[in-house]
């Protein structure tokens, strides 16, 4: 599970916690060095190993995401050769929200579905990847989730992949995760165009920002 500055906390502790259940399992928050990792909403997180020293062929590669900091990395070759060189050993590639946009900048999506957070979903392509609008989506070994908080549905779902229904079963009921929203406008269905037009207005420079970072880590790809 990579870390890195700007990301979404909750990107990487949903999944972290899951991943952490499973039984009989080994989690590493990975990054270039040892120093506290700020997030986007100002927690520290401590990687636990480094680029250099991580599992050379780990079971799961993890990727959150976070706008800022996803748009940040993909100009960052030295990330992007890390998630290469690992996903195309790793028994299971995954990642959610705007993380997903890593995966795909590191090659490892070409060919494949996937989803990611709905306001960058749109930019998959760029990546030669089909993006598809649901929470979770399973493509061989890639597991994707849309955005901050599917990276829960996603842990689970790969939970079941590997473990079994019955372990998955199992930890969403030790976790009571029961979904019940006070305010059900989590999708641009749901929450109607006027939100989902703010939302887009509010975020539409970094959007862009990321869709420019996007298209030039596509075009530093060799031919």
């Amino acid at each position: 599970m990579i870390v890195h500055p700007d990301m979404t906390a909750l990107d990487l502790v949903a999944p972290q916690l899951v991943f952490a259940t499973m039984g009989d399992a080994d989690t590493h928050l990975v990054w270039k060095d040892l120093s506290p990792v700020t997030t986007d909403s100002g927690l520290k997180i401590l990687p636990s190993t480094t680029f250099a020293d991580a599992p050379a062929a780990p079971d799961i590669l993890f990727v959150p995401g976070g706008l800022k900091g996803t748009t940040a990395l993909l100009r960052d070759e030295d990330t992007l050769r890390f998630l290469r060189e690992r996903g195309e050993v790793a028994r299971w590639v995954t990642g959610v929200c705007t993380g997903v946009l890593l995966l795909g900048a590191a090659g490892l999506l070409r060919g494949h579905r996937a989803t990611a957070h709905w306001y960058v979903r749109d930019l998959l392509p760029i990546f030669d990847a089909t993006p598809v609008a649901q929470r979770v989506v399973v493509d061989r070994n890639r597991v994707t989730g849309g955005g901050v908080t599917a990276g829960m549905d996603m842990a689970l779902t790969l939970s079941a992949l590997l473990r079994g229904e019955a372990r998955a079963r199992l930890q969403t009921l030790l976790f009571e995760y029961d979904p019940q929203p006070p305010f059900p406008s989590g999708t641009p269905e749901l929450a109607g165009k006027v939100l989902t037009a703010t939302v887009r207005e509010r975020r539409g420079i970094a959007i862009e920002t990321a869709r420019q970072a996007a298209q030039k880590a596509r075009d530093r790809w060799p031919n």
